[in-house]
């Protein structure tokens, strides 16, 4: 209780209160739960791990979503982990996760495997695996990817840990003076997952898009307070930007970054919609006149 007086007594004069009943106060050796970290001192030392209840809800979500997918094609089930993972992954990255990234993939694997066996009970699991796994992922030299070249399921331990970097000094976020500082270090929150190409790309064109000129991806600096935030804006940020091409692939436009931009989902729709606009109709195809349409009809 005298330490919850000095808190308060601390928080007061912000304008700040916290809970009676929910605010407790423990040993740093017995551990505490916050927004699914676990932070507690283990031998003397501070780690941060993510916690047993968001660990068990991740196993949950993935097999939820392997089951309820069982007739769907794989890359249906592909797109509905992906996001999962890769949310997932990000989130907890800066943190002691490396172990707990590679158990998640152990249990996804599992529940692929199954998945696969359910819908080919005829047939043996060696032909299940050659099937469905292969080294899909050119840079990662890994024989078990699940997918194909064209679309793979992400694993957790590719994310890298990322530590996170300490505020320097007695730096506050209500600091005028620190405005700067404060922008720039929530613009590294930006998860680094997206393809490099896209990165590249992004980053010459200094986070626009060359259509609107507004921000390719909204809310860049946006600092979730859970995984299923992060997950959701994840798979809101990937839906919106799309890679196009300046002189089309049809008319023999090449996959040299000098050939592309990223721009918004939508822009890209009214570029394409204005091409269709501009096709020419085929000679001798002409449509006929109102007025001969309505002379044919009258029978006349």
């Amino acid at each position: 209780w005298e330490c919850k007086s000095r808190l308060a007594e601390w928080l007061a004069p912000r304008g700040l209160t916290f809970n009676e009943e929910k605010t407790r106060v423990c040993h740093l050796e017995d551990g505490f739960d916050f927004l699914g970290f676990n932070v507690r001192r283990y031998k003397g030392k501070l780690l941060i791990k993510p916690s047993k209840e968001a660990v068990q809800r991740a196993k949950d979500k993935i097999k939820e979503i392997v089951r309820s997918n069982r007739g769907a094609p794989t890359k249906a089930l592909i797109s509905r982990l992906n996001p999962l993972v890769r949310g997932w992954s990000t989130y907890y990255r800066h943190v002691v996760s490396k172990q707990t990234f590679e158990r998640l993939d152990d249990r996804t694997y599992s529940a692929l495997r199954q998945w696969g066996r359910i819908r080919h009970r005829n047939k043996p699991p060696k032909w299940v695996a050659e099937r469905y796994w292969g080294q899909h992922h050119p840079s990662r030299g890994h024989s078990w990817v699940f997918g194909s070249k064209e679309q793979f399921l992400w694993k957790f331990q590719w994310t890298p840990i990322v530590r996170h970097v300490m505020v320097k000094g007695d730096a506050s976020p209500d600091d005028s003076e620190l405005e700067k500082y404060w922008r720039d270090r929530s613009r590294k929150r930006l998860p680094e997952i997206e393809p490099k190409r896209i990165l590249n790309l992004a980053a010459r064109q200094r986070g626009l898009c060359t259509r609107c000129g507004l921000d390719l991806i909204e809310g860049a600096g946006y600092d979730p307070d859970d995984v299923n935030d992060w997950a959701r804006w994840f798979t809101a940020s990937m839906r919106g930007i799309n890679v196009h091409h300046l002189t089309y692939r049809s008319k023999g436009g090449s996959d040299h970054p000098s050939n592309l931009e990223v721009i918004h989902t939508h822009c890209h729709r009214q570029v394409h919609a204005g091409d269709r606009k501009k096709t020419t109709r085929p000679a001798g195809r002409d449509l006929p006149e109102p007025d001969a349409v309505k002379d044919r009809t009258s029978g006349s």
